[in-house]
Protein backbone atom coordinates (compact mmCIF):
# COMPACT_ATOMS: atom_id res chain seq x y z
CA UNK A 1 0.00 0.00 0.00
CA UNK A 2 1.25 3.28 -0.92
CA UNK A 3 -0.28 6.77 -0.22
CA UNK A 4 -0.22 10.31 -1.74
CA UNK A 5 -1.38 13.38 -1.01
CA UNK A 6 -4.25 15.11 -3.43
CA UNK A 7 -3.69 18.37 -4.62
CA UNK A 8 -6.37 21.17 -5.16
CA UNK A 9 -6.72 20.97 -8.27
CA UNK A 10 -7.31 16.68 -8.20
CA UNK A 11 -10.83 17.46 -7.03
CA UNK A 12 -13.89 18.82 -9.38
CA UNK A 13 -17.20 19.52 -8.12
CA UNK A 14 -20.58 18.75 -10.99
CA UNK A 15 -23.76 19.46 -10.55
CA UNK A 16 -26.27 17.55 -13.19
CA UNK A 17 -30.26 17.51 -13.37
CA UNK A 18 -31.74 14.63 -14.05
CA UNK A 19 -35.24 13.46 -15.21
CA UNK A 20 -37.21 10.41 -15.09
CA UNK A 21 -40.53 8.28 -15.36
CA UNK A 22 -41.50 9.29 -11.73
CA UNK A 23 -44.03 5.73 -11.07
CA UNK A 24 -42.31 2.47 -10.67
CA UNK A 25 -41.13 0.26 -12.88
CA UNK A 26 -39.29 3.03 -14.35
CA UNK A 27 -43.35 4.11 -15.92
CA UNK A 28 -44.09 7.51 -16.73
CA UNK A 29 -47.55 6.98 -16.79
CA UNK A 30 -50.33 4.97 -14.98
CA UNK A 31 -53.63 4.00 -16.54
CA UNK A 32 -55.19 1.96 -13.35
CA UNK A 33 -55.14 3.58 -9.93
CA UNK A 34 -55.79 0.11 -7.31
CA UNK A 35 -56.43 0.88 -4.12
CA UNK A 36 -55.80 -1.21 -0.98
CA UNK A 37 -58.92 -2.94 0.57
CA UNK A 38 -57.30 -3.13 4.27
CA UNK A 39 -56.94 0.50 3.74
CA UNK A 40 -60.29 1.36 3.36
CA UNK A 41 -61.30 -0.53 6.31
CA UNK A 42 -58.36 1.19 8.98
CA UNK A 43 -58.49 4.72 10.49
CA UNK A 44 -56.51 6.66 8.08
CA UNK A 45 -59.68 6.13 5.03
CA UNK A 46 -61.51 9.21 6.25
CA UNK A 47 -58.26 11.46 5.25
CA UNK A 48 -57.03 9.89 2.57
CA UNK A 49 -56.56 6.74 0.18
CA UNK A 50 -52.80 5.85 -1.30
CA UNK A 51 -53.29 4.62 -4.88
CA UNK A 52 -50.49 1.76 -5.84
CA UNK A 53 -49.21 0.81 -9.25
CA UNK A 54 -50.72 -3.00 -8.90
CA UNK A 55 -53.52 -4.40 -6.63
CA UNK A 56 -52.03 -4.77 -3.16
CA UNK A 57 -54.52 -6.68 -1.79
CA UNK A 58 -53.57 -9.12 -4.49
CA UNK A 59 -50.08 -8.45 -5.58
CA UNK A 60 -46.91 -8.55 -3.16
CA UNK A 61 -44.31 -5.70 -3.59
CA UNK A 62 -46.95 -3.58 -4.67
CA UNK A 63 -46.11 0.28 -4.27
CA UNK A 64 -47.34 3.58 -2.88
CA UNK A 65 -47.39 5.77 -5.99
CA UNK A 66 -49.71 9.22 -4.90
CA UNK A 67 -52.10 9.80 -2.26
CA UNK A 68 -55.54 11.59 -2.77
CA UNK A 69 -57.36 13.58 0.06
CA UNK A 70 -60.59 15.67 0.33
CA UNK A 71 -60.63 18.80 2.55
CA UNK A 72 -63.69 21.28 2.95
CA UNK A 73 -63.39 24.34 5.08
CA UNK A 74 -67.17 23.18 6.61
CA UNK A 75 -66.52 19.90 7.55
CA UNK A 76 -68.94 18.32 4.76
CA UNK A 77 -68.17 14.74 3.42
CA UNK A 78 -66.88 13.18 6.61
CA UNK A 79 -67.96 12.00 9.77
CA UNK A 80 -67.82 14.30 12.56
CA UNK A 81 -65.23 13.70 15.53
CA UNK A 82 -68.07 14.61 17.84
CA UNK A 83 -71.58 14.62 16.92
CA UNK A 84 -71.67 17.61 19.53
CA UNK A 85 -68.54 19.64 17.90
CA UNK A 86 -70.32 20.52 14.53
CA UNK A 87 -68.00 21.33 11.54
CA UNK A 88 -65.18 19.39 13.04
CA UNK A 89 -64.30 16.20 10.83
CA UNK A 90 -61.60 14.73 9.05
CA UNK A 91 -62.62 16.68 5.77
CA UNK A 92 -62.02 20.04 8.15
CA UNK A 93 -58.70 18.57 9.21
CA UNK A 94 -57.66 17.91 5.35
CA UNK A 95 -58.57 21.39 4.46
CA UNK A 96 -57.07 23.43 7.06
CA UNK A 97 -53.29 21.51 6.75
CA UNK A 98 -53.19 22.11 3.15
CA UNK A 99 -54.39 25.49 3.58
CA UNK A 100 -52.10 26.13 5.78
CA UNK A 101 -48.79 24.29 4.56
CA UNK A 102 -49.22 24.58 0.65
CA UNK A 103 -51.16 27.54 0.15
CA UNK A 104 -49.08 29.56 3.25
CA UNK A 105 -52.77 30.83 4.64
CA UNK A 106 -54.72 30.80 7.48
CA UNK A 107 -56.13 27.38 8.19
CA UNK A 108 -59.52 29.06 8.60
CA UNK A 109 -59.20 30.79 5.36
CA UNK A 110 -60.65 30.19 1.65
CA UNK A 111 -58.66 28.37 -1.17
CA UNK A 112 -58.56 31.03 -3.97
CA UNK A 113 -58.57 29.23 -7.55
CA UNK A 114 -59.33 32.78 -8.87
CA UNK A 115 -62.84 32.64 -9.75
CA UNK A 116 -65.29 35.44 -8.78
CA UNK A 117 -67.05 32.94 -6.47
CA UNK A 118 -65.27 31.63 -2.75
CA UNK A 119 -64.06 27.92 -2.54
CA UNK A 120 -64.61 26.09 -0.12
CA UNK A 121 -62.84 22.96 -0.79
CA UNK A 122 -60.77 21.33 -2.96
CA UNK A 123 -59.10 17.59 -3.74
CA UNK A 124 -55.55 17.22 -3.37
CA UNK A 125 -52.79 14.81 -5.00
CA UNK A 126 -49.90 14.25 -2.96
CA UNK A 127 -46.73 12.73 -4.89
CA UNK A 128 -45.14 9.45 -2.86
CA UNK A 129 -41.76 11.45 -1.85
CA UNK A 130 -39.49 8.07 -3.31
CA UNK A 131 -41.43 8.93 -7.05
CA UNK A 132 -40.83 12.46 -7.13
CA UNK A 133 -37.59 12.03 -5.71
CA UNK A 134 -36.47 16.52 -5.63
CA UNK A 135 -38.92 17.23 -7.30
CA UNK A 136 -41.83 16.73 -9.92
CA UNK A 137 -40.52 18.17 -13.32
CA UNK A 138 -42.53 21.37 -14.56
CA UNK A 139 -44.14 20.51 -17.70
CA UNK A 140 -44.91 16.65 -17.64
CA UNK A 141 -47.84 16.75 -15.68
CA UNK A 142 -51.10 15.26 -17.60
CA UNK A 143 -54.24 14.19 -16.22
CA UNK A 144 -56.51 12.97 -18.13
CA UNK A 145 -60.28 11.19 -18.19
CA UNK A 146 -61.55 13.52 -15.19
CA UNK A 147 -65.62 13.90 -15.19
CA UNK A 148 -65.42 16.61 -18.05
CA UNK A 149 -63.48 14.47 -20.36
CA UNK A 150 -60.36 17.30 -20.28
CA UNK A 151 -56.93 16.17 -20.00
CA UNK A 152 -55.14 19.27 -17.71
CA UNK A 153 -51.34 19.95 -17.12
CA UNK A 154 -49.70 22.73 -15.78
CA UNK A 155 -48.60 26.37 -17.19
CA UNK A 156 -44.81 26.07 -16.66
CA UNK A 157 -43.80 26.16 -20.53
CA UNK A 158 -45.85 29.44 -21.09
CA UNK A 159 -45.89 31.53 -18.01
CA UNK A 160 -42.54 33.88 -18.11
CA UNK A 161 -43.07 34.66 -14.41
CA UNK A 162 -42.65 32.07 -11.86
CA UNK A 163 -45.22 32.16 -8.42
CA UNK A 164 -43.34 31.00 -5.08
CA UNK A 165 -45.29 30.33 -1.96
CA UNK A 166 -44.51 28.68 1.64
CA UNK A 167 -44.43 25.39 0.05
CA UNK A 168 -41.94 26.74 -2.96
CA UNK A 169 -42.95 27.32 -7.02
CA UNK A 170 -46.41 27.13 -7.95
CA UNK A 171 -47.73 26.68 -11.68
CA UNK A 172 -51.52 27.07 -12.58
CA UNK A 173 -53.46 24.09 -13.65
CA UNK A 174 -55.50 24.14 -17.71
CA UNK A 175 -56.18 22.07 -20.34
CA UNK A 176 -53.98 21.56 -23.76
CA UNK A 177 -50.83 20.95 -24.24
CA UNK A 178 -48.98 24.19 -22.27
CA UNK A 179 -52.02 24.28 -19.36
CA UNK A 180 -52.98 27.67 -20.73
CA UNK A 181 -56.99 26.92 -20.39
CA UNK A 182 -59.72 27.94 -17.86
CA UNK A 183 -62.69 26.41 -16.78
CA UNK A 184 -65.31 29.27 -16.43
CA UNK A 185 -64.64 32.90 -14.78
CA UNK A 186 -66.69 31.97 -11.56
CA UNK A 187 -65.34 28.67 -10.49
CA UNK A 188 -61.59 29.71 -11.24
CA UNK A 189 -58.77 27.86 -12.90
CA UNK A 190 -58.15 24.04 -12.23
CA UNK A 191 -56.05 24.25 -9.69
CA UNK A 192 -52.42 24.34 -8.89
CA UNK A 193 -49.11 22.29 -9.10
CA UNK A 194 -46.51 22.62 -6.01
CA UNK A 195 -43.18 20.51 -7.82
CA UNK A 196 -40.95 20.92 -5.34
CA UNK A 197 -43.57 19.34 -2.44
CA UNK A 198 -44.65 16.75 -4.74
CA UNK A 199 -48.34 18.08 -4.17
CA UNK A 200 -51.50 19.29 -7.00
CA UNK A 201 -54.37 20.82 -5.64
CA UNK A 202 -57.35 20.23 -8.06
CA UNK A 203 -60.76 22.90 -7.69
CA UNK A 204 -64.08 20.68 -8.04
CA UNK A 205 -65.78 23.28 -9.43
CA UNK A 206 -64.01 24.57 -12.58
CA UNK A 207 -63.41 20.05 -12.97
CA UNK A 208 -66.72 19.06 -12.62
CA UNK A 209 -65.73 16.82 -9.76
CA UNK A 210 -67.93 14.69 -7.98
CA UNK A 211 -68.03 16.16 -4.28
CA UNK A 212 -71.41 14.29 -3.19
CA UNK A 213 -73.75 15.39 -0.41
CA UNK A 214 -72.00 18.57 0.69
CA UNK A 215 -73.47 20.39 3.35
CA UNK A 216 -73.66 16.70 4.98
CA UNK A 217 -71.36 15.24 7.53
CA UNK A 218 -71.76 11.63 6.01
CA UNK A 219 -68.61 10.00 5.25
CA UNK A 220 -68.89 10.34 1.07
CA UNK A 221 -65.60 8.51 -0.07
CA UNK A 222 -64.63 11.72 -1.47
CA UNK A 223 -61.73 10.80 -2.12
CA UNK A 224 -62.14 7.56 -4.03
CA UNK A 225 -64.42 9.68 -6.18
CA UNK A 226 -61.80 11.08 -7.95
CA UNK A 227 -59.80 8.11 -8.44
CA UNK A 228 -62.63 6.89 -10.05
CA UNK A 229 -62.57 9.54 -12.55
CA UNK A 230 -59.04 9.06 -13.35
CA UNK A 231 -58.26 7.36 -16.62
CA UNK A 232 -54.34 8.05 -17.05
CA UNK A 233 -51.24 9.91 -14.90
CA UNK A 234 -48.41 11.05 -16.89
CA UNK A 235 -45.83 12.54 -14.24
CA UNK A 236 -41.83 12.55 -14.29
CA UNK A 237 -39.12 13.48 -11.13
CA UNK A 238 -36.79 15.81 -11.77
CA UNK A 239 -33.50 15.69 -9.36
CA UNK A 240 -30.21 17.08 -8.55
CA UNK A 241 -27.19 15.36 -8.32
CA UNK A 242 -23.91 16.42 -7.21
CA UNK A 243 -20.79 15.01 -8.40
CA UNK A 244 -17.26 15.00 -6.51
CA UNK A 245 -14.93 14.01 -9.16
CA UNK A 246 -11.16 12.95 -7.58
CA UNK A 247 -8.16 12.59 -10.09
CA UNK A 248 -6.07 10.30 -8.93
CA UNK A 249 -2.55 10.05 -10.41
CA UNK A 250 0.32 8.11 -10.31
CA UNK A 251 3.32 9.29 -12.83
CA UNK A 252 6.21 7.56 -14.08
CA UNK A 253 8.01 7.46 -11.10
CA UNK A 254 5.41 6.75 -8.67
CA UNK A 255 3.49 3.28 -7.56
CA UNK A 256 6.32 1.04 -8.61
CA UNK A 257 7.29 -1.11 -5.65
CA UNK A 258 5.31 -2.92 -3.41
CA UNK A 259 5.84 -1.38 0.68
CA UNK A 260 4.94 -5.17 1.42
CA UNK A 261 8.66 -6.92 2.53
CA UNK A 262 7.14 -10.37 1.75
CA UNK A 263 6.47 -9.41 -1.84
CA UNK A 264 9.92 -9.09 -3.40
CA UNK A 265 12.63 -9.68 -0.05
CA UNK A 266 13.46 -12.85 0.97
CA UNK A 267 12.40 -13.53 4.81
CA UNK A 268 15.59 -15.73 5.30
CA UNK A 269 17.96 -13.96 4.07
CA UNK A 270 16.86 -10.69 3.76
CA UNK A 271 17.84 -11.12 -0.27
CA UNK A 272 16.14 -9.81 -2.95
CA UNK A 273 14.03 -12.59 -4.58
CA UNK A 274 13.97 -11.40 -8.36
CA UNK A 275 16.07 -9.25 -10.69
CA UNK A 276 13.21 -7.87 -12.18
CA UNK A 277 12.26 -6.08 -8.86
CA UNK A 278 15.67 -4.17 -9.07
CA UNK A 279 15.95 -3.17 -13.13
CA UNK A 280 11.85 -3.40 -14.01
CA UNK A 281 9.68 -3.37 -11.04
CA UNK A 282 6.02 -4.01 -12.03
CA UNK A 283 2.81 -3.60 -9.63
CA UNK A 284 -0.76 -3.57 -10.46
CA UNK A 285 -3.20 -1.02 -8.63
CA UNK A 286 -6.30 -2.98 -7.72
CA UNK A 287 -8.26 -0.38 -5.20
CA UNK A 288 -7.91 3.10 -4.43
CA UNK A 289 -8.51 4.59 -1.24
CA UNK A 290 -9.43 7.90 0.20
CA UNK A 291 -7.91 8.69 3.35
CA UNK A 292 -8.54 11.75 5.65
CA UNK A 293 -5.69 13.89 7.57
CA UNK A 294 -6.33 11.63 10.31
CA UNK A 295 -5.25 8.31 8.49
CA UNK A 296 -8.75 6.94 8.79
CA UNK A 297 -10.49 4.86 4.97
CA UNK A 298 -13.58 6.98 4.13
CA UNK A 299 -13.84 5.75 0.68
CA UNK A 300 -12.95 2.56 -1.33
CA UNK A 301 -12.54 2.96 -5.17
CA UNK A 302 -12.60 -0.45 -6.81
CA UNK A 303 -11.14 -0.79 -10.61
CA UNK A 304 -12.43 -3.20 -13.06
CA UNK A 305 -9.49 -5.11 -13.63
CA UNK A 306 -5.55 -4.96 -12.40
CA UNK A 307 -3.92 -1.68 -13.72
CA UNK A 308 -0.39 -3.04 -14.97
CA UNK A 309 2.48 -0.22 -13.61
CA UNK A 310 5.74 0.25 -14.19
CA UNK A 311 8.54 2.98 -14.90
CA UNK A 312 7.09 3.33 -18.37
CA UNK A 313 3.53 3.58 -18.09
CA UNK A 314 1.22 6.68 -15.79
CA UNK A 315 -2.29 5.90 -14.80
CA UNK A 316 -4.64 8.68 -14.11
CA UNK A 317 -7.71 6.96 -12.49
CA UNK A 318 -11.36 9.05 -12.07
CA UNK A 319 -13.27 8.42 -8.79
CA UNK A 320 -17.13 9.60 -8.75
CA UNK A 321 -18.62 10.09 -5.55
CA UNK A 322 -22.63 11.00 -6.10
CA UNK A 323 -24.28 12.11 -3.28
Amino acid sequence: MSFKRLDPEDFLVSAESIVAPAWSNYSSSLTSFPISNVQIAGPSSPYYYNVYNVDPDAITGAEIQFAVAYGDIKGSGSLLYNSGVNGLSPSRTVYGQFVNLILGEDENASSNFGGTSTSENFYAIVINRARYKQAIMPGSLQISGLISNISITDNSTITPVVDYTSAGRKFTLGSGSFGNGVANGTAGVYGYLFPDVGVIILNPAALGLVTTNRGSNADNDNPNNLIDDLASFSLQSQETVTSDFIFCRARNAEFNYSVNPSFSVSASVGSILYNDFVQNPQTYITSIGMYNDNNELLAVAKLSKPLKKDFTKEALVRVKLDF
